[in-house]
């Protein structure tokens, strides 16, 4: 797994614990995926490329790299 610094977390979002349900947001989404792909793949219906690192590292990286994007409901 690789490793994600947390202090760099706070250059993302405004802290480091808004990232970090930001980033289970998102981990849950992307499990919800890989779970129907698992379903698709029971059902025979195709062959199916399946993520095989583990969620919760796949989203901080994403939420790192920029790939997440997010709204703050609490802006002043």
């Amino acid at each position: 797994m690789a490793y994600v610094p947390i202090d760099d977390l706070d250059k993302v979002t405004q802290n480091r614990y808004e990232a970090v349900i930001v980033a289970s947001q998102h981990a849950r989404h992307l499990n919800a995926v890989r779970l129907a792909k698992f379903q698709q793949l029971e059902d025979g219906l195709a062959e199916v490329d399946i993520e095989a690192r583990k969620m919760t590292a796949v989203a901080l990286r994403d939420l790192m790299e920029g790939k997440v994007t997010f709204e703050r409901s609490d802006t002043e």
